[in-house]
């Protein structure tokens, strides 16, 4: 698939799918005769987890550094396995900090519901 059909089908723009392959976010993209760029479904399931790991949170020079790991092979997992649960650790503090904030937010609704029933006076 070219690379507009490509970013519509993982739901980037055709300029960023360029520029993760610049950066060398994308692995091996090929190209035909005249220089454009091809996508295979590998290509997908790659930039759909680059993608995961975005929305987590993780920052693009991890990503980068994930991505170049995996270039290198299967002598690299440990460090991938490593660089994965460093993030996994870094997102259950934040599920564990944003369950404790909705928490409080869910007390004050509640707060503001029996205020409106006129079971407490709030000032």
């Amino acid at each position: 698939m070219n690379v507009t059909t490509f970013s519509k089908r993982v739901g980037l723009s055709p300029h960023t799918v360029r520029y993760y392959d610049k950066i060398g976010l994308l692995d091996d993209i090929h190209r035909r005769p005249n220089g454009h760029r091809t996508f295979s479904e590998k290509d997908v399931t790659w930039i759909q987890f680059v993608q995961r790991l975005k929305d987590t949170g993780m920052p693009l020079h991890k990503i980068l550094e994930y991505a170049s790991l995996r270039k290198k092979g299967s002598e690299t997992l440990l460090q991938r396995k490593n660089l994965l649960r460093e993030h996994s650790d870094y997102l259950q503090d934040q599920i564990t900090l944003h369950n404790q904030h909705l928490e409080k937010i869910c007390e004050k609704i509640e707060l503001y519901q029996s205020a409106l029933e006129g079971k407490v006076v709030l000032d």
